[in-house]
């Protein structure tokens, strides 16, 4: 606690817009009447991309005899998997980690592992995992530094619903507040916004994408007799910043301890989680300080192959989430009730074999990559920016959409980012640069110019014909 009436927990998110054409940060209670959940984005549609749909067809009366369906099938497999390590040799833009070897973990996929509610309480469905979960959930509490007996939490399954729960333990612990997110954070923390029709506020950035505190600060001073509910980014979606978590945490000391503001912190991490937390330097996450809630997600640098997460808060919050199920002969206190029990066994085989020294020296060659990565680009005359502490690099948005479609880039305006994870070599970064640069004495004469990027990486880091 801060104090004797503050409470912090933070989290990390994106933009996003109201489907009634508002801004987010302009859902307010006054607002629920004229909310209307069916109405049209007031944004342009992306274009549609056709795929050939792979259609279910009834099985014809002699295909046990002659085999032909199962044929069929395993033709239709065999191209599917040729396609996909096609598309995995040319997976750049997203932060998954494809670097990984469960072929030991094959043994258990006949059965059906299910971990229905609360993973500290048995249920009468014997087929689960929680022995797993509740693993894995001990190895983070002590990352995060929290006693077993002080923490409760789950495998979730994807990174936005660890969003979903941190937040919504925010809005039941004080149903009136206000919830705090910088503009770069990830969609989901805005998404929650609407689901649970709270009152949202976003925060400017830095040009590095980091939560600016000045205008934090502004912005709890005009709601100073509401709660704040806070989320702190550990690694951006687009730019992969770091909001510095103990300026956060003093700028909330200084904005409300004093005017008896009541806090709810839940701390975010995407992709650059587990690199802030296996470096020196950076500001650390643990529970000894303020903070009400932890997610992070388990599909991309740790390298579980299907969407999965960890999210940890205080078991002194949870009690007002936490219900009895009688089918169940549980609690539940979760959003999805059932949840993958296979993700936990993943989870707990990698944890195993690599450890924390393992996750240090995946950590040290993702930054070197990234560096290497910058460092050509900006030879290159191609303008780039690396954040400390990342290992996202964010540089111009290629013209040919068929170049970011082949890469797989994620892009946002003029910028397109690479992140760099444990799976991605020097060999394929050669690979990226090479076609990038070709394709640039293509895209680029002396009628088109490159974009300039000054006001989206900074001056420093642009390469236009201004600014070179």
């Amino acid at each position: 606690m801060v104090g004797s009436n503050v409470e912090v927990d933070a989290t990390m998110s994106l933009n996003g817009s109201l489907a009634n054409g508002k801004s987010v940060e302009h859902l307010a209670v006054a607002d629920v009447e004229s909310f209307d959940p069916t109405a049209v984005v007031a944004e342009p549609v992306p274009p549609v991309v056709q795929a050939n749909n792979e259609d279910v067809t009834e099985p014809d009366a002699d295909d046990e005899s002659t085999g032909d369906k199962d044929a069929y099938m395993a033709s239709v497999l065999a191209r599917y998997r040729k396609t996909l390590m096609e598309r995995t040799k040319h997976h750049l833009g997203y932060p998954y980690n494809l670097d990984f070897d469960y072929g030991a973990l094959s043994q258990l996929q006949h059965f059906s592992i299910n971990n229905l509610g609360d993973p500290f309480i048995e249920s009468n469905y014997g087929v689960h995992s929680r022995q797993f979960e509740v693993g894995v959930l001990d190895w983070f509490a002590r990352l995060w530094e929290i006693e077993k007996n002080d923490y409760w939490g789950y495998i979730t399954n994807c990174g936005t619903e660890g969003n979903l729960h941190g937040i919504l333990v925010g809005r039941e612990v004080f149903p009136d507040g206000i919830l705090y997110a910088s503009k770069e954070s990830h969609y989901s923390v805005f998404k929650a916004a609407r689901m649970y029709r709270m009152e949202c506020e976003k925060v400017a950035t830095l040009v590095t994408g980091e939560i600016d505190c000045k205008d934090f600060k502004e912005k709890l001073l005009l709601n100073k007799d509401k709660p704040a509910i806070i989320n702190v980014n550990i690694g951006t979606t687009v730019k992969g910043a770091v909001d510095d978590l103990d300026l956060v945490i003093q700028t909330l000391e200084e904005s409300c301890e004093s005017r008896g503001i009541r806090l709810e912190v839940h701390v975010e991490g995407v992709e650059a989680y587990l690199i802030v937390m296996f470096l020196g330097g950076a500001p650390k996450v643990t529970f000894k300080k303020p903070i009400g809630s932890v997610s992070v997600s388990g599909h991309k640098f740790v390298g579980c192959p299907m969407p999965c997460g960890v999210q940890l808060t205080r078991l002194k919050h949870i009690n007002a989430l936490s219900r009895n199920v009688e089918y169940l002969a549980s609690r539940d206190a979760t959003i999805m009730g059932s949840r993958n029990g296979h993700a936990p066994i993943f989870l707990w085989y990698t944890l195993n074999r690599k450890g924390y020294k393992g996750f240090q020296k995946e950590v040290q060659k993702c930054l070197r990559n990234a560096h290497y990565l910058k460092d050509r680009l900006r030879e290159a005359g191609i303008s780039a920016m690396l954040n400390e502490l990342s290992s996202t690099v964010v540089f111009e948005r290629p013209r040919d959409e068929e170049f970011v479609r082949r890469w797989q880039l994620a892009c946002e305006g003029n910028m397109a980012h690479i992140v760099v994870m444990p799976s991605v070599t020097i060999q394929k970064l050669d690979y990226f640069l090479n076609e990038i640069i070709q394709g640039r004495s293509i895209w680029y004469n002396d009628e088109v110019q490159p974009p300039c990027l000054a006001a989206d990486i900074g001056r420093d880091n642009c390469s236009c014909a201004l600014h070179k």
